[in-house]
Parts: C-alpha cells; sequence; structure tokens
C-alpha cells in the first residue's frame, strides 16, 4: 500500500511537471520509465508503475491547459483550447478559463468511471463496427461542421492544407514526437505571432470564477460521452479529433466549450486503459506502456485504475487552479509582446532536440498555415484536418 501511495504522488509530481512545461510529453517519461522498469521491478511490481503512469496522465490533462490558454504552448490534446482561453485571457479571465477546463476535466473522470463497467461489456461487440464505419462517421461528422462554416470554401482549403501537412508528418520517419512541430506551428506558434504583430496586451487578470449554468453543464457532458465513445476505442484518434466531433454535432458557446474539452482530455484517457481490458488494444500512449507493463490487464487492476483517476482527479483539480492563480497573478507583470517572442524561440529551440532537424520543416509550413487561418478569418477547428485526414484516409485503406 505504501508503495501505491509513493507511485501516485510520484506520478502527481511528474505530470505536474509535465503538463507546465511546453514540449515535455508524458510519452518521454512514460518511455523512460519502461525503458528502466528492469531496475524498478526490483523493488516493486508492473501494477505500482503502471499506478504512476495512471496518475501521471490523469494530472497532465488537468495542468495541460494552463500553458496553452495562459502562453500559447498547447499540445494535440489542449490545442482548440487556445482560441477561446486567449479570448477569455484578453477579457482578464485567463484564471476562470483554467477553472472551466479543470471542472470539464473532474467531471470527465467520473463520467468516465461511471460508464465503464458498460464499455467493458459494449466495447467487443461495438468495436468491430465502429473500426468499419468510422471513415464514413468523420466525414459525415465534417460535413456537419463545414455546413455551419461561413467561408466554406475557404475553411475547406485550409481543412485539406492542414491535412496534407499531417499525412506528411506523420509518415516522415525522421521526424520523431512528430505532432509536437506540427501542432505547435498550427495553433502555438502562429498565435504567438499574430500577438507580437498585433503588439497584444494582457489586462489585469481577475480571479474570478466564470459562472456556468447546470444545463451547460449537462450539453457537455452529452457530447463528451457521445465523441469520447467514438474515439476511444480506435487508432489514431485522441481528444483533439473528439472535440471536433462534438463541434460538428452541436454549436457552442466558449463556456461550454472549455468545459467539453477538460471533460474529453480525461474521459479518452481513462476510457483507452478501459479498452486495454476490454479489447486489449491500447489506444493512447499511455496505455500502451501500460500494457508492455501488464501484458494480460485483470478487472481488478482496471477498477484500481479507475480509483487511482478519480483521487488523482481531486488533487490535480486544485493544483491546476493553483497554478493558474500564480500565473494570472504575475502574467500582467511581464511585457505579453516580449513574453510571445520568447516562447516562440523557446518552442523553435525545443522542436530539434524533440522531434529531430527535419522538424523545423513542419514547424514554419505549419505556422503559415495557422497564420493563413487567421487571415482568412476561418475557424481553427478546421486545422484539425491535420489529424482528421490521416485517420479518414487510414480508414479507408484498411
Amino acid at each position: 500500500m505504501l508503495t501505491l501511495i509513493i507511485a501516485i504522488i510520484a506520478g502527481i509530481v511528474a505530470g505536474t511537471i509535465t503538463g507546465l512545461i511546453p514540449g515535455l510529453h508524458i510519452n518521454l517519461v512514460a518511455m523512460l520509465l519502461f525503458v528502466s522498469s528492469a531496475f524498478f521491478l526490483q523493488f516493486t511490481t508492473p501494477l505500482v508503475l503502471a499506478c504512476f503512469i495512471v496518475a501521471m496522465a490523469i494530472t497532465q490533462s488537468f495542468l495541460d491547459f494552463v500553458p496553452a490558454i495562459f502562453l500559447g504552448a498547447p499540445d494535440e490534446d489542449t490545442a482548440l483550447s487556445i482560441l477561446p482561453g486567449h479570448r477569455f485571457l484578453l477579457k482578464g479571465q485567463g484564471y476562470g478559463a483554467i477553472r472551466l477546463t479543470s471542472l470539464g476535466c473532474l467531471i470527465g473522470t467520473i463520467i468516465a468511471c461511471i460508464i465503464a463497467p458498460l464499455f467493458v461489456v459494449a466495447s467487443p461487440i461495438f468495436y468491430p463496427i465502429l473500426a468499419k464505419a468510422m471513415a464514413f462517421i468523420l466525414i459525415g461528422m465534417y460535413l456537419l461542421l463545414i455546413l455551419k462554416e461561413e467561408k466554406k470554401i475557404l475553411a475547406i482549403i485550409i481543412f485539406f492544407l492542414s491535412g496534407i501537412l499531417g499525412i506528411a508528418t506523420l509518415n516522415f520517419a525522421l521526424i520523431k514526437q512528430p505532432l509536437f512541430p506540427l501542432f505547435t506551428g498550427l495553433f502555438g506558434s502562429s498565435l504567438l505571432i499574430m500577438s507580437f504583430m498585433e503588439n497584444t496586451t494582457i489586462p489585469k487578470q481577475n480571479l474570478e470564477k466564470i459562472k456556468i449554468s447546470k444545463k451547460e453543464i449537462r450539453t457537455s457532458s452529452i457530447l463528451s460521452i457521445i465523441s469520447s465513445s467514438l474515439v476511444s476505442f480506435l487508432p489514431g484518434i485522441g481528444a483533439a479529433q473528439a472535440a471536433t466531433i462534438s463541434s460538428s454535432l452541436k454549436k457552442l458557446n466558449e463556456k461550454i466549450f472549455l468545459v467539453l474539452l477538460g471533460m474529453i482530455s480525461t474521459m479518452t484517457m481513462i476510457l483507452s486503459f478501459v479498452a486495454l481490458y476490454a479489447i486489449n488494444k491500447p489506444r493512447t500512449g499511455m496505455a500502451v506502456f501500460i500494457g508492455k507493463l501488464i501484458p494480460s490487464l485483470t478487472i481488478n487492476q482496471l477498477w484500481t485504475f479507475l480509483a487511482i483517476a478519480i483521487i488523482t482527479a481531486g488533487i490535480a483539480f486544485f493544483l491546476s487552479l493553483f497554478f493558474a492563480k500564480i500565473m494570472g497573478k504575475n502574467i500582467t507583470k511581464i511585457k505579453y509582446k516580449w513574453l510571445c517572442l520568447g516562447i516562440l524561440i523557446f518552442l523553435i529551440i525545443l522542436t530539434p532536440p524533440v522531434s529531430g532537424w527535419m522538424a523545423l520543416l513542419i514547424l514554419g509550413v505549419a505556422t503559415a498555415i495557422g497564420i493563413l487561418t487567421s487571415l482568412f478569418g476561418v475557424k481553427k477547428v478546421h486545422m484539425m484536418g491535420s489529424l482528421l485526414l490521416p485517420v479518414i484516409v487510414y480508414y479507408l485503406i484498411h
């Protein structure tokens, strides 16, 4: 029991660090843990190491939104939070935006744990059907998204530009961690450059919560269950695609969207652990490493993971608010224009060691597409073609 508690605490610490530092992904930490697992297994068990990974993954799901919203430095799961989050930041409500995503993460964790037994029973039945129909489901969802877009032709152009870049990036063997330069460019550096050019100033931040109604939370919950259920058992589809699916189902205000993103980030992670047990197929990097540590996951081990997820989520909720308050109090003390430039330089310097020198080319092209999207006045959700198009192509040819 003591080793389990230590593993949970260590996972929360590791998830906090990886969540707050742009470019430091939990997959890297999990890989290092797996490589050195022979050493750790002299003192503990595979279950304890797996519990560390669960705690780390859930914690990062919460903390990821802090640099995404305050600094414009996203990963693939938080990329879509940048636009509404940045708007709240410019209204002095950056802390409130983080509170919305954190609330979503917490509720998403609870919902995922509640519906987990249903997924254990249903996923072996519905998985083959979903796998065959997924390409057409995604195409249909995107067509719905296009119908709601005013600048349809420009949106389609952005979708295919980002999609072609996504296919090239994901199939480029020389690029490690391909999603880092891809999403840093599309959603991060492009926003930073636009903020620098426009000389954006950040107002004093109001450290009060943004009110959201029970009806809005119910809407987010229903959409998160539908979209996360579709994507959690299929390869190559993650939280970002789930959010895109939700966007196509219903027009959402910015508050609901941020809560929804939080819900989806934890739900897809937790349901990937359920999928590992139910259909023996890992759907996230974290589930892959857990599957390597525990080749035959038992139902009792799955319940242990779910219990740890709830405990960790309760702690991570307050950690995210704590660091959001620190950011809210201090971000106005720094000239935002130069902060943007500093973060941009940091991300460029970080790209070669994380993804290789060729990734700088991807970063440059992705940044250009992100800037073009802003100039066109097209919704940034269409840049999720960078992942949707590769997934659609994958399912059409397999």
